[in-house]
């Protein structure tokens, strides 16, 4: 992701006509590095989301809802009390560069009005969010710096605040055309898009290389383009002008051949070619809320459920380890044969044999009689050889056996792993994780201490959806509530249906007296593929049955259940499963 100055302005002016003039009424924290300020205005109310996090810095208005922690951090107190009632009076951008400067009128603790800027800096690793009083004093920052991180720039409470160092490049507001190309073109030895993006302040690595395709269908050096391709260069540069001088951005999104978003630009993404599809957005906010919501999401489920992922891949190692071990003392008992073969040969011949050879050559009529060497021990006697071969055999059936049981717990304990960072996956709030941890203590994958509280969280519902013709359908959230979903709430009669060979979600269509259509099984077979480790796969197979058909297999894992009949049908994945919650 790469948010660059000129899309930064496009979203300065988007905010301003929102916002601007706006009070802020509450300040949110959702992790250490984002903050969400509402603000009210005669407009309604707007979510302006702030987020300095190294993989996707921005700032834009927002629709989502992360949920906050339980107690406030420090910072977000700090900025509560400072901003809490202040009116957003200016929205300021450096020339085009990647800092935003957002200008409030407040009150002091007195009641004496103060002017307070917070500055949001879109610089990847070295984003921040910093609150700085009238005085251009640091007043905090969601990310602090001393000197053993930057000699240049400081970012400590009380220090002077002082501007990102400006970068030697031209703005395309600032310079003609004609003169930021012949600009470019000096840079003769370096790539189209590699001289643009030295060059032009505000552009990012995606627009470069939209521009060098636009002037010479390829990232060809500067130094070869023809003059009917640098007059292209300064056609674009000045289309670009022209955009930004008239507000006039294409917000939109380009996929990868998974239908990923791959990449999103204030202008035309026309490099890939026609293979790849694109999205426009009537907004900026819009289209950063689609792109970054489940980068975001992903990253705040690392942080909080941190130790449980470790828990998980720990155990998942530790299991593959023993199963590969195990595989290997299985493929030694499949010569269990010959060792009783041996036995018997060594006893259908004592009559000839005897004590103190090395080995005996005798006549094996499992195979026509053809001469087999059989080793043996000198100190004992043919009987006690013969003996010995007897025991390695049944010790060899025993173990074969046991290894069978203990590799087929072992691959069921996978899966159940599988199930649960499944689970992990699409896990958004807390609540959510505190149940996953929960059937993990209960799963003895994590030891329950005497001083965790005994008060136990209030179980959440199954997600809730409704088909197109009107079935409710619930889908469970984890493994204890899939369960309680396939044999305590489901009737008889109800549709379940599951992911084929994959992790997820069971899925339940609530007959409610009624026969249940087809397409209902369809609508409810595309969640049921939303809501597993295949939802980012095309033409998903879900098996679906009733109810009645499914079968808990004795001292099986939560989540697991056994069905002989059942139908398959092949689905896409829903893809927003959000606007059908009920």
């Amino acid at each position: 992701m790469a948010l660059d100055g000129i899309t930064l302005r496009f979203i300065k002016d988007e905010i301003s006509r929102y916002v601007l003039g706006s009070k802020v009424e509450k300040i949110y924290q959702p992790s250490k590095c984002e903050l969400i300020f509402l603000m009210r205005s005669r407009n309604g109310v707007y979510r302006l989301y702030m987020s300095a996090e190294a993989v996707s810095p921005r700032i834009h208005l927002t629709a989502n809802t992360p949920e906050n922690p339980a107690k406030p951090p420090m910072l977000c107190m700090l900025f509560r009390k400072r901003l809490t009632g202040a009116t957003l009076t200016e929205i300021e951008q450096f020339s085009l560069d990647r800092v935003l400067r957002l200008g409030f009128d407040a009150y002091n603790e007195i009641g004496d009005r103060v002017k307070l800027y917070l500055y949001i800096e879109i610089m990847a690793q070295r984003s921040n969010i910093v609150l700085v009083g009238g005085d251009g004093k640091i007043i905090d920052a969601v990310k602090r710096v001393d000197e053993t991180k930057s000699t240049y720039r400081e970012i400590l409470p009380g220090g002077a605040y002082v501007l990102p160092p400006s970068q030697d490049k031209i703005s395309v507001l600032e310079k003609e055309p004609e003169e930021a190309a012949r600009l470019i073109l000096a840079k003769k030895e370096q790539k189209l898009s590699s001289a643009v993006l030295s060059a032009l302040l505000g552009v990012s690595p995606v627009v470069c290389r939209e521009i060098a395709y636009f002037c010479s269908g390829d990232d060809v050096q500067t130094g070869l383009l023809t003059d009917f391709e640098k007059s292209r260069l300064t056609q674009i540069i000045q289309n670009i002008r022209l955009q930004l001088e008239n507000n006039a951005p294409k917000p939109q999104v380009v996929f990868d051949f998974e239908e990923k978003p791959l990449d999103f630009s204030f202008m035309d993404i026309n490099q890939y070619g026609e293979s790849l599809k694109k999205r426009y957005f009537e907004t900026f906010s819009e289209l950063l809320d689609f792109f970054c919501y489940e980068k975001d999401r992903m990253l705040r489920i690392k942080r909080r459920a941190g130790d449980l992922l470790k828990t998980l891949n720990s155990a998942e190692e530790r299991i593959s380890k023993k199963i590969n071990l195990q595989k290997l003392q299985l493929e030694k008992c499949a010569d269990k044969e010959r060792l009783r073969v041996y036995a018997e040969l060594i006893s259908s011949n004592l009559y000839r044999l005897g004590k103190g050879a090395l080995f005996y050559d005798i006549e094996n009529y499992y195979d026509n009689n053809n001469i087999v060497r059989i080793s043996a021990n000198p100190a004992l006697t043919p009987v006690q050889n013969s003996q010995k071969y007897y025991k390695e055999y049944r010790k060899a059936v025993t173990a074969e056996k046991m290894l069978a049981d203990l590799i087929e717990n072992g691959e069921q304990e996978l899966k159940y792993i599988e199930t649960v960072l499944d689970e992990l996956s699409r896990a958004d709030t807390d609540a959510e994780l505190s149940e996953i941890r929960r059937e993990l203590t209960e799963a003895g994958y994590i030891r329950k201490r005497a001083k965790d509280k005994i008060k136990s969280p209030k179980l959440l519902p199954p997600y809730e959806f409704t088909t197109s013709d009107g079935f409710k359908v619930l889908v469970g959230r984890n493994n204890t509530q899939n369960d309680m979903l396939s044999f305590k709430i489901a009737k008889n009669y109800d549709m379940w249906l599951h992911v084929q060979n994959f992790a997820g979600s069971h899925t339940v269509i609530v007959s409610d007296n009624r026969e249940i259509s087809e397409k209902a099984i369809e609508e409810a077979a595309e969640i049921a593929a939303r809501f597993s480790s295949a939802s980012q796969s095309k033409k998903v197979a879900v098996d679906y049955t009733l109810a009645k058909n499914l079968k808990k297999p004795k001292n099986s894992r939560p989540g697991r259940v056994i069905y002989h009949i059942y139908n398959t049908i092949y689905v896409n994945p829903a893809e927003n499963t959000e606007t059908q919650k009920m």
